[in-house]
């Protein structure tokens, strides 16, 4: 297509150009490109790994800012990428933290579930009963697992129905990976992995077909949810 496109640049200069429009890219991700609150949302997080661990005494991109931190794999050198999504697979909100920030740490900020009202799913990684309280004044309940240890709790069926489709959430992370490719090890700079990042969001927001859970009534009024 180098007749539509006439003064197309080399690959070089579009990575070193790039770089240049990082603040207009995250406007529009932020301001066109996210969904809506349904009053169903689910919260995860997923590692962003910028190299192998026995090449983590050698990188030096990111040398002073990212960090090593542990998830369900193991151990990672990078950062973690947290995002809300509703029922529909649409990305509420986001954000990029160093490998070993706690999990729970995102919600705590107001900004980051400004738009999220009604009930947010989450894995046990997300227990905390200040967290809850917290949450619960600003108009979220927070829903999780109960870890082995702990002593069972009271949940309604459809709660319980919700948590185990939380898996749509971990399906839209293998998307962002390995569709939109928000993560690899060839980042020559912080800047670049900041741009290809937001890039990747925005590619994601874009697909016609999001994973998605659907709903039906039943009879006895519960609701039952399909992937």
């Amino acid at each position: 297509m180098q007749n539509d496109y006439p003064n197309t640049v080399s690959y070089n200069r579009f990575v070193e150009l790039s770089q240049s429009v990082v603040m207009p890219m995250a406007i529009f991700l932020k301001t066109c490109c996210l969904g809506t609150c349904t009053g169903i949302s689910f919260v995860d997080s997923t590692p962003i790994r910028v190299c192998k661990n026995k090449r983590i005494k050698r990188n030096k991109v990111f040398k002073n800012t990212a960090t090593v931190g542990q998830s369900t794999v193991g151990w990672f050198y990078g950062f973690k990428l947290h995002i809300v999504i509703n029922d529909k697979g649409e990305i509420l909100n986001f954000a990029i933290t160093q490998a070993n920030v706690d999990d729970r740490d995102p919600l705590k900020n107001e900004v980051f579930l400004k738009n999220i009202f009604g009930k947010l799913f989450g894995d046990k990684g997300y227990i905390s009963k200040e967290l809850v309280k917290i949450l619960f004044i600003g108009g979220i309940h927070l829903v999780t697992g109960i870890r082995n240890n702990m002593k069972n709790s009271l949940m309604s069926m459809n709660d319980k129905i919700m948590l185990r489709k939380r898996s749509v959430i971990e399906t839209v992370n293998d998307e962002l990976k390995n569709i939109c490719q928000v993560e690899h090890s060839r980042h020559r700079s912080f800047g670049n992995f900041i741009v290809n990042m937001i890039a990747g969001l925005i590619v994601y927001s874009f697909f016609p077909k999001k994973p998605t859970i659907r709903f039906e009534t039943m009879k006895s009024d519960q609701l039952v949810a399909f992937y």
